[in-house]
């Protein structure tokens, strides 16, 4: 082609290369444990399962591609692909993240990782400048989400970026990309050295697998994620990796659609006597609408929101839905309904990240927009 391809035609062919042995256009799932060698050490580049497979070699490769990355680590967990990141850091290392996020990621950092001898802190990433004020001689890491697990609060990974890259020391920029997926947003291109996905999510789309990836584009930072994945082996099984790849051929179609009916939704939300706030970046309320509109593509198929009748509200309200799916998770085609406080972030439960017991996240699927409003209709 004379010009790149654009997302929408690059995501149906990257990693993509037809079977050299039958043609098939599909990448095999490639159901093996080991390979043949021909000589000790001389081998057709694969040795062993957890070291490599053709499978989730195609879907790194993807992934590189997809997020402007020059490698991509596939992991069995979005949770393990964080783990990578974690332990790239030492006893006596500071680790700044933002104070609105995944339940799990929290849990992982104050009940696993603080007592190896690294601390962490938690402050609001909506101004740059008091963020970055939090910055230590013993930070080693900033870790991001935008949008943020449940609040949907944006930060300006750019802006965050370019003022750490200037200071005497340069923690390492990770961003968790999982609500936006590189459709709406490439955090490499906008600064970040560190991409972590929950593949589980969007990028698998159909809540049949699990998994996490981890992309970047330094050589030094892949030859040592390389070497984590190979050496701890939290690695996913060909069969998600297949699934995976399955998935990501449809993203840019599944988040356009998650969009449309989610702004149709938090716009339909705002005007419900019931609720008090409504979360989500693409509504001309949310306090960073513009940044949306500089940073993302579009708004996201999640959803939060709080309501007036506090905690038995929110639950009554989840527990009553019949099309959106009382469940844990998110991105799938179809809709979920949750109460983060009482599900994904009751790990934050008692410390200073808890969520208000009545905040209710969506993950809007791509049913028809009229019997989603007419499921939440009935549910108030």
């Amino acid at each position: 082609m004379k010009n790149s391809p654009k997302f929408e035609t690059l995501v149906v062919h990257a990693g993509l290369d037809p079977d050299p042995s039958t043609g098939a256009v599909v990448t095999p799932i490639y159901q093996t444990s080991t390979y043949v060698q021909d000589q000790i050490s001389k081998h057709k580049g694969f040795e062993y399962a957890r070291t490599q497979n053709p499978t989730r070699s195609a879907l790194e490769k993807a992934l590189a591609l997809l997020e402007a990355g020059t490698s991509a680590y596939a992991f069995g967990s979005g949770m393990a692909a964080i783990d990578a990141v974690l332990k790239l850091l030492k006893p006596g290392d500071h680790v700044l993240a933002v104070n609105d996020l995944y339940g799990g990621t929290f849990r992982m950092f104050d009940k696993i990782y603080k007592q190896y001898g690294i601390s962490f802190s938690y402050t609001p990433a909506t101004d740059t400048a008091i963020f970055l004020e939090q910055i230590q001689e013993n930070t080693t890491l900033v870790w991001l989400e935008s949008p943020t697990n449940p609040h949907l609060s944006l930060c300006d990974i750019t802006e965050i970026a370019e003022n750490t890259k200037i200071r005497s020391s340069t923690p390492l920029i990770a961003v968790d990309n999982t609500f936006a997926t590189p459709y709406l947003q490439q955090p490499l291109l906008l600064g970040a050295d560190i991409v972590v996905h929950s593949t589980t999510k969007y990028i698998g789309g159909h809540s049949d697998l699990i998994g996490g990836a981890v992309v970047i584009q330094d050589s030094d930072l892949a030859e040592q994620f390389g070497f984590i994945q190979n050496a701890v082996g939290a690695v996913p099984g060909p069969l998600d990796c297949f699934l995976s790849l399955r998935g990501l051929r449809t993203l840019a179609l599944r988040m356009t659609r998650h969009a449309e009916n989610a702004l149709v939704i938090a716009k339909y939300l705002q005007e419900r006597p019931e609720v008090e706030q409504v979360y989500y970046p693409f509504l001309r309320s949310h306090p960073q609408f513009s940044l949306a509109h500089k940073q993302m593509k579009n708004g996201g198929g999640m959803i939060s929101f709080t309501l007036k009748g506090g905690r038995e509200s929110a639950k009554s309200f989840a527990e009553s839905t019949k099309v959106f799916l009382l469940a844990e998770s998110l991105g799938g085609v179809e809709s979920l309904v949750e109460v983060p406080a009482l599900m994904t972030h009751a790990s934050t439960a008692q410390s200073a990240l808890e969520v208000d017991s009545a905040l209710v996240r969506l993950s809007v699927g791509i049913e028809n927009i009229d019997d989603l409003l007419e499921d939440i209709d009935q549910a108030f």
